[in-house]
């Protein structure tokens, strides 16, 4: 414990990275500990809505491995926001791959409702393909991405495996492919997967168990947390115009915080948690002097990329009752792709399947559609009217009942968000372990100036968690450990 420690902290940014370190330091007796936040919220990317009586989540959703393992999961357990199911021990040992698969409903582009058996081939040989990435330089031989990778296996494997089935079939299953590298894209959130380093892709790790939601929104996971914290800890609405690190050679203050409406703050530390879509489009500005060369570097490195989703409501359900995925196969594809030709005109087709959103209320029956890339960031720019035609008209087609109508649509725009300017990282061309360790790195490296003036935290921080709630959360907590360590 650093017990009654006045040493004065900033922190930038209100997400999970900036709420657990805060937490963490306040529980430690740290009593000089401040939370700037540029929006008029806290929870960051964690942001649950409404459509209608449905709750919807318009960020992050999922606990990925909620077992013992997973830190998000463990708070989730005890401030009592997760279904019996998700508690037991059989879901928690479930490896990742083990997965239950959904239960899917098929629908074609030419408004057929497929057997969900007869998709077998192309989904197992999908898993079968991406689960087999090689994960050393040594086995890497000539393919430039996972994409290419994925790419040349497909065609390899089919070659022999599907010579005897008619050209129907292939062409369906050919699709169904296609369906399932889309939806690869939006769980890296990535415009292709010919962007993802391919030994970089190795570099995330899973934990046991089997995905769950949180029944009553993530963001209870957000003010349970921010309960615990004192009342006047974060101010909202104050932006951070920029960071003055090692400006004196005093001990006194070292950082000088300027807020954009003037006010200027001196710190002995501050820990930066904003979005690496923001670093990415901002570090110039916001750090003064400017960031070394390595960390420049992988704030570059690393992708960071943009994944939406789409909410629609119907008055009634098209699909089965006991159905929880609708994946959509455009059986006129005649390449294996993951991203459209002529994105304005064809933006839609990005969309591969929709989730059916659990509700606690009777008669809601809505669906959530998953789009990333440069198609999301086209979608974000058309009037609302656009989308709920592009949406319906989609929804006809490969339903064939040219009737149906949604009640509500919702979509999210994280590329245009100020703030965030996408949705999370993830390991693009180039991109290796040494960057994601250099983005830890505080400032300033070495020299006699006091350690520890800039701190860094947030998902794009975790060498294996990136992307997810459980490593936004983690790298908070690591940098807070960092200054317990400091002042112990």
């Amino acid at each position: 414990m650093a017990e009654n420690v006045d040493a004065k902290i900033v922190i930038i940014g209100c997400g999970i990275a900036g709420i657990a370190a805060a937490h963490r330091l306040v529980k430690s007796g740290f009593t000089n500990v401040r939370i700037l936040e540029a929006t008029g919220r806290s929870g960051g990317r964690i942001k649950t809505g409404r459509l209608g009586n449905t709750m919807i989540e318009m960020g992050a959703a999922f606990i990925h491995g909620p077992s013992e393992e997973n830190p998000v999961f463990c708070l989730a357990r005890d401030y009592n926001l997760l279904d019996p199911k998700s508690l037991t021990p059989e879901n928690q040992a479930v490896d990742v791959g083990e997965d239950p698969p959904l239960v899917p409903n098929w629908f074609t582009s030419s408004g057929q409702k497929l057997n969900p058996d007869d998709m077998d081939p192309a989904t197992e040989l999908f898993h079968v393909i991406l689960d087999n990435t090689p994960e050393s330089t040594t086995d890497k031989q000539s393919w430039s991405s996972v994409g290419d990778f994925v790419k040349s296996e497909f065609q390899r494997q089919t070659a022999t495996k599907w010579k005897d089935k008619d050209k129907h079939t292939r062409q369906v299953l050919l699709g169904a492919m296609n369906s399932m590298l889309k939806e690869e894209c939006f769980a890296s959130a990535t415009h292709s997967l010919e962007d993802l380093d391919l030994i970089g892709f190795s570099m995330y790790l899973s934990i046991k168990g089997v995905d769950c939601t949180f029944p009553s929104g993530a963001e209870g996971l957000i003010s349970n947390l921010m309960s615990e914290l004192p009342a006047n800890l974060v101010s909202y609405s104050r932006p951070v115009r920029c960071i003055h690190w090692s400006y004196s050679e005093s001990e006194e203050n070292a950082v000088m915080v300027e807020c954009e409406d003037g006010e200027k703050i001196n710190a002995d530390h501050v820990i930066v948690t904003v979005p690496l879509g923001y670093l990415k489009n901002h570090h110039s500005t916001l750090f003064s002097p400017p960031l070394p060369a390595q960390k420049l570097e992988s704030i570059q490195k690393i992708g960071f990329g943009t994944c939406d989703k789409i909410h629609v409501e119907f008055e009634s359900p098209w699909w089965d009752a006991d159905c929880e995925i609708i994946y959509l196969v455009w059986d006129d594809e005649e390449d294996i792709s993951d991203h459209v030709s002529d994105i304005s005109k064809n933006w839609v087709r990005k969309i591969s399947s929709f989730n059916v959103v659990k509700s606690s209320k009777s008669g809601s029956h809505v669906l959530c559609g998953w789009i990333s890339g440069h198609e999301a960031e086209h979608m974000e720019t058309l009037p609302e009217q656009e989308v709920r035609r592009s949406i319906t008209e989609l929804i006809r087609r490969f339903s064939g009942d040219l009737t149906i109508t949604p009640t509500r649509i919702e979509c999210t725009r994280w590329f245009h968000d100020r703030w965030t300017l996408g949705s999370y990282c993830h390991p693009a061309i180039g991109c290796s372990a040494q960057n994601f360790k250099n983005m830890t790195e505080p400032l300033p490296t070495r020299g006699k100036q006091q350690p520890l003036q800039v701190m860094f935290a947030g998902e794009a921080t975790h060498p294996s968690y990136y992307s997810t709630l459980h490593g936004a959360l983690l790298s908070g907590r690591r940098e807070a450990d960092r200054l317990i360590s400091h002042y112990s």
